[in-house]
């Protein structure tokens, strides 16, 4: 075997034909390997590297521990060690009759992500990567609905990484158009049906950007024909300066992640048809751009929302909760949902109470609450539900209007998520998710490189599996 080989292995000495195998071929390396106390070390997921191991014509060898009883997670922590290692010479990761192979593989894949089309010298290219298996053909169909999820990760996360001067509102939109191909009914509404749909909110977002504003309306119908949609909402601000009440210099370049909501709406909605999702559902997402000009617009301005509500705009910084006000309220009267879940980097509270570990879940429906939760919790994907009160939403009183858009620091992402709960509509199941602190990091994750996570595609994916497919 030429390249490198990765062995998934559990115990103290090999225990299956494949590692047996490779034992004889080392002169009992591999066992004195298994039998260490750096092995004995490892946590499930973990390897040690045997370098340019005697008797085989590769690199090094990987030895991967994972139990056969390993959880979804440590699995896929597993191929998100083996990514770590991968090479131009290429990788064999022998799995042999293992029961969580397609997870390994399933990790292997997200892990071994890149955004690389802006580098003139790109990354060093993986090598053929191999994984071989017992039964291949069960592993196979448990790993073709992964790599429908893993698309649409990889989509989330090349939107949310593309800079600004390529994401703008137009070439956002024309990606999204092109899922047409996947079978997903696309629609872009422009600037002047905006206008005569009475979206102001959203509208005045985006009036000092030369870049236009658009809605994206993105419908699967894999469902019964006359069953009520899931509704997704996704604030697409693809660039934010903060307008008039403009953000320090310091880490605005961040800003091109503040469409990260839309994104994950967008690969969920890619997932969906690549898989066959037998449920209705249907993607929202408000694209602007939030920019200082002589036509953008001012604090202290008052603007009125597709719902008929006015808003004082107390900070131009607070901007997304304008943008989702009136797509909530525009998707809730189209098409009436059964739900609504909406997703936006909306604030810096949120990163302030939850770090960088767990997006915040706010909700007006425990069922509905706690069914995301449980579906967040089997995709390893952090969330914690954050309290809601008459308190707070008592605080967007406005002087002016029927209500501010922002009220100062204090429980600044509750008072955010109250917001957008005035354009819900009664007895409308609802949650709202604050990934700002999910959708991008500096460092790597468990199963992402820096940058864009993706986060939130697997856990919604498996939240209409869960709950909305037909069975």
């Amino acid at each position: 075997m030429a390249g490198r080989i990765a062995l998934i292995f559990d115990g103290a000495e090999p225990a299956t034909a494949a590692a047996r195998g490779l034992n004889r071929i080392t002169k009992g390396a591999v066992a004195r390997a298994m039998a260490s106390q750096a092995a004995a070390k490892l946590k499930p997921g973990e390897a040690m590297e045997l370098a340019f191991p005697a008797g085989l014509a590769a690199e090094a060898l990987h030895l991967v521990r994972l139990p056969r009883n390993a959880s979804v997670a440590e699995a896929r922590k597993a191929g998100a060690t083996v990514a770590r290692a991968l090479s131009a010479s290429g990788m064999t990761v022998i799995a042999g009759g293992h029961p969580r192979a397609a997870d390994i593989s399933f990790g292997l894949a997200l892990r071994a992500y890149d955004f690389g089309p802006h580098k003139t010298t790109p990354a060093t290219e993986f090598g053929p990567v191999t994984i071989a298996v017992a039964n291949p053909e069960a592993v196979a169909a448990a790993a073709a609905p992964m790599a429908a999820v893993a698309e649409g990760v990889f989509f989330t996360r090349d939107l949310v990484n593309e800079p600004a001067n390529i994401l703008t509102t137009y070439d956002f939109a024309a990606r999204l158009a092109a899922m047409q191909e996947l079978g997903l009914e696309v629609e872009i509404l422009e600037e002047d049906q905006l206008e005569r749909l009475g979206m102001r909110a959203l509208l005045g977002v985006g009036q000092g950007s030369e870049s236009p504003s658009k809605v994206v309306v993105m419908q699967w119908h894999g469902g019964a024909k006359d069953e009520p949609p899931l509704a997704l909402v996704g604030k697409g601000v693809v660039f934010d300066t903060g307008g008039i009440s403009i953000k320090p210099a310091a880490g605005m370049e961040d800003m091109t992640m503040d469409m990260g909501g839309a994104g994950v709406v967008a690969g969920v909605m890619r997932t969906l048809a690549l898989r066959g999702a037998k449920a209705n559902v249907v993607g929202l997402v408000g694209i602007v751009e939030n920019m200082p000009d002589g036509r953008a617009q001012r604090p202290g301005d008052v603007v009125r929302s597709m719902k008929g509500d006015t808003i004082e705009v107390i900070n131009t910084d607070a901007e997304g909760r304008l943008v989702l006000a009136d797509v909530l309220w525009y998707a809730q009267d189209r098409f009436k949902p059964k739900g609504v879940i909406d997703l936006a980097t909306l604030t810096g509270a949120i990163i302030v109470a939850l770090g960088h570990e767990n997006t915040g879940v706010f909700s007006n429906d425990d069922a509905l609450c706690n069914a995301f939760l449980r579906a967040a919790a089997q995709e390893g994907e952090g969330a914690w539900r954050m309290p809601m009160g008459q308190g707070y939403d008592d605080k967007l009183k406005s002087r002016v209007a029927d209500m501010v858009n922002s009220c100062g620091r204090d429980g600044g992402s509750i008072t955010a998520a109250h917001f957008l709960r005035r354009f819900i509509k009664p007895d409308m199941p609802w949650c709202h998710l604050d990934i700002a602190g999910t959708a991008l990091l500096k460092t790597e994750s468990a199963l992402a490189p820096k940058g864009a996570t993706g986060w939130g595609v697997m856990a919604l994916n498996r939240l209409i599996q869960n709950q909305f497919e037909a069975k």
